[in-house]
């Protein structure tokens, strides 16, 4: 199985502009933790042990909420607030690593994926999670989606795309997957025959979008090494993709569970009000909150 992740968290976060001006976008906050934080459990649940972030100089703050704080962990201690200490010592398990590299220009995702090449190296498989998407698990699943498409991959050693099914009138907000056969049960893959970025409704080869979440061989990295500049003049990850395809296929795992589009402020509203819902310590308060504006 992947035991490798790579986060890029390099982007300036422009959509959550001016929340992002100062703050990373992927710290800002759902409901008691920032969003970054999320999408490592959700990879730490998957069965990954190594998460390498690819940073840039304004990101420190990432890098520090991973970190230990002896000051601020030996106040905690000493006014005896032990709940709260344990919520920063318990942030990351003992035996997950979280590595950071930096991204010197803003040249694209495929290049900010391509920064984390000499720590993945190119003879072993990993993990891209795109920290602007969240995805709960399905609660009739025993595990979370990640770990399912990691899965698929050790199977059939094959590249996988997480889709998810959307509604056909907001197709021309995603990348769409064209398949190459009948589309899969939520939880298994199926050969891909391509991605249409953005198509317009008549002209969608499907509803199924892509949702942020790969795995990938490490043969990627050659691939992306000579990935001339595309859209926007940045090196584009889906373009390496489409050329691994061609040569030794790809496939798109369909999801179980539910996502939420944290880079854009309506996505961000929904996911405070779904965790605030399911927060086991306030979740039963925040709908009693909520039921009095509703009533408003």
């Amino acid at each position: 199985m992947i035991r490798k992740a790579v986060l890029p968290v390099a982007g300036f976060g422009t959509r959550c502009l001016p929340a992002s001006k100062a703050i990373p976008k992927e710290m800002i906050t759902i409901v008691d933790r920032p969003v970054i934080q999320y999408v490592v459990e959700e990879a730490v649940a998957a069965g990954i042990r190594d998460i390498v972030l690819v940073t840039s100089s304004s990101k420190s703050a990432i890098e520090n909420h991973f970190d230990t704080h002896a000051e601020l962990e030996a106040s905690l201690e000493a006014k005896g607030k032990h709940a709260l200490l344990e919520s920063i010592r318990d942030i990351i398990p003992d035996d997950v690593n979280i590595i950071s590299v930096r991204q010197g220009e803003p040249l694209g995702l495929g290049h900010a994926v391509l920064c984390a090449r000499p720590v993945i190296g190119d003879n072993e498989p990993f993990a891209v999670l795109l920290p602007d998407v969240l995805v709960h698990q399905a609660d009739s699943s025993a595990y979370n989606d990640l770990h399912g498409m990691l899965q698929a991959f050790d199977k059939h050693n094959t590249a996988q795309l997480m889709v998810e099914e959307v509604d056909w009138a907001h197709v021309e907000r995603y990348g769409i997957v064209t398949l190459e056969e009948q589309t899969p049960a939520p939880g298994h893959a199926a050969p891909t025959a391509g991605v249409v970025e953005k198509p317009a409704r008549e002209a969608a080869p499907s509803n199924l979008a892509v949702i942020g979440r790969y795995a990938l061989p490490g043969s990627i990295f050659s691939l992306l090494a000579e990935t001339p500049p595309g859209a926007g003049n940045e090196i584009q990850l889906t373009d390496a993709i489409e050329t691994l395809r061609q040569q030794s296929g790809v496939e798109a795992y369909r999801m179980q569970g539910v996502t939420y589009d944290c880079g854009q402020p309506l996505g961000y509203l929904e996911a405070t009000l779904a965790y605030g819902c399911r927060h086991p310590a306030l979740g039963d308060d925040f709908k009693t909150l909520l039921a009095r504006y509703q009533e408003a």
